[in-house]
């Protein structure tokens, strides 16, 4: 597969996360929008996209008391209840990881951080909300662009499991 994606007449590079799916033989399809550097959030991604927002899945990696990394994808609507998620990684205490801090732990800035291809392999964890649509968006790993898969798929390339934590 070439490493060079077209999306419409804009050529660019294959994101990790693209490459991980590619290697995996997982189909998907790519959507870009142009991002705004102070709305970086997944809601507005899907305005800009003109999809629902439940579609649109946003990352958010958490960090344990005792330093331990997680990651969550969930619906651009909802977020992470700290209760649910202290519970389901076994944590005392658990906070979304810094801005500052996203890059050094991931490989990702914000509003480009995609739940595959992250520098390291952590516990992930996809909303159960995600089944409850054919295909959903989550970032390629760079700002304005979206992949767009089956959750099943998702959670394979993620190596990750579907859970309730918001």
């Amino acid at each position: 597969m070439s490493s060079i994606l077209t999306v419409g007449n804009r050529k660019m590079q294959k994101t990790n996360a693209m490459r991980i799916l590619d290697k995996l033989s997982i189909e998907y399809d790519t959507a870009t929008y142009e991002y705004d550097e102070s709305n970086l959030d997944a809601k507005h991604a899907a305005e800009s996209l003109g999809v629902p927002e439940e579609r649109v899945f946003k990352t958010i990696v958490m960090k344990s008391s005792d330093n331990r990394i997680f990651v969550f994808c969930l619906p651009s609507l909802f977020e992470v209840s700290l209760k649910k998620a202290r519970s389901i990684t076994g944590s005392n205490s658990i906070e979304p990881l810094k801005s500052a801090d996203l890059r050094k732990y991931t490989g990702y800035i914000r509003g480009g951080c995609s739940p595959l291809g992250m520098v390291k392999k952590y516990p992930t964890y996809i909303s159960e909300l995600a089944m409850l649509e054919d295909k959903i968006y989550v970032s390629a790993g760079e700002r304005g662009i979206q992949l767009i898969l089956k959750p099943d798929d998702l959670v394979k390339a993620a190596e990750a499991i579907y859970s309730d934590f918001v």
